[in-house]
């Protein structure tokens, strides 16, 4: 079963994309806000998401870029902005595909599962070290079979260290993937 976070902030959007993807098959979780759905993704590893830009708290370009800093979950934009800008912003900064309301619902199914085989495809496996599994596809850490929680920035980091376990990594090169920080950049963290 698919997991699908919304992050609209109109009711009745939100409303009808449910049912539309439940329909289909897909377990669906809502968010509002841009602070919600940064909440929700961290706490139920959603296998994708999609976005309204126009959130009350903050423009979802802004939850694209946040959302990136720890996970590679895919996002579809689903906006009302046409302009070419708004596009090309949303996909540089990590979107991975963008419809412009009023969309089809049949065609964005059909995205959704595009994008589901492809990860599906991608899908790493699970890494096993003693009693510890972790899954890097579905953002799972195990110990002795039970699940650990961990933060975005823990996951960050063990995400960093376990793709490629036999690497020694310097302090910048983890502040550059855990902060995007480049190596001139100055930090006590």
């Amino acid at each position: 079963m698919i997991n699908v976070l919304i992050i609209e902030d109109e009711h009745a959007i939100r409303r009808f994309l449910r049912t539309a993807l439940e329909a289909d098959g897909m377990r669906v979780f809502e968010a509002e806000t841009l602070q919600r759905g940064l909440i929700e993704a961290a706490t139920r590893k959603p296998d994708l998401a999609i976005l309204d830009l126009g959130l009350p708290d903050g423009d979802g370009i802004d939850f694209i870029r946040d959302l990136r800093q720890w996970s590679q979950m895919p996002i579809i934009v689903l906006s009302a902005r046409s302009e070419e800008h708004d596009k090309i912003a949303a996909l540089d900064a990590g979107a991975d595909d963008y419809l412009v309301k009023p969309y089809d619902p049949e065609e964005l199914l059909a995205r959704l599962r595009a994008i589901e085989r492809r990860r599906s495809a991608q899908a790493s496996p699970v890494l096993q070290r003693g009693t510890v599994s972790i899954d890097l596809a579905r953002e799972v850490v195990k110990v002795d079979h039970l699940p650990v929680v961990l933060t975005p920035k823990e996951w960050a980091l063990l995400r960093v260290l376990a793709s490629r376990p036999a690497q020694t990594f310097t302090r910048e090169r983890l502040l550059e993937a855990l902060y995007q920080w480049d190596s001139t950049s100055d930090s006590n963290t």
